[in-house]
């Protein structure tokens, strides 16, 4: 029972992972959000890795700096049951997170948002694809 206590619960890592992908969509610093909210990043460190539980009206005022509804941080959560959604649903979402979770996926979806012509939008989701039908020929 001892051990349980220590371990975070999986809601709350998961509310702070979601911090931390949105956090870092909008290329900002721990230490911004913590200034922000009048803690330190340490704190937001916590939240982050799930060690700490953020409280309601702390999850309010994340909510709207970083521009999300609070539902945002819990989408995806672990035994959350969706109505109608299947598992390839569930699937395609985390595979989204994942991507956009990692340091590659953030550089790039910076990038390409900046393109503002559809034209070589369309171009890079081309290549890319390109690209991934080669790795996928080896």
């Amino acid at each position: 029972m001892i051990e349980n206590k220590k371990k975070p619960n999986p809601i709350d890592i998961h509310v702070g992972s979601r911090i931390r992908l949105r956090r870092t969509m909008l290329g900002m610093s721990q230490e911004k959000l913590g200034e922000s909210l009048g803690i330190t990043f340490q704190q937001i460190q916590k939240y982050e890795k799930g060690t700490n539980r953020v409280g309601a009206s702390r999850l309010q005022n994340i909510s709207n700096i970083l521009n999300v509804p609070v539902s945002f941080f819990f989408e995806d959560a672990p035994g959350e049951h969706s109505a109608g959604g299947g598992m390839a649903e569930a699937s395609s979402s985390n595979y989204v997170v994942d991507f956009l979770s990692s340091s590659e996926g953030l550089q790039l979806n910076r990038a390409f948002v900046k393109i503002s012509d559809p034209k070589v939008r369309r171009k890079v989701v081309e290549l890319v694809k390109a690209l991934a039908a080669e790795a996928d020929a080896d």
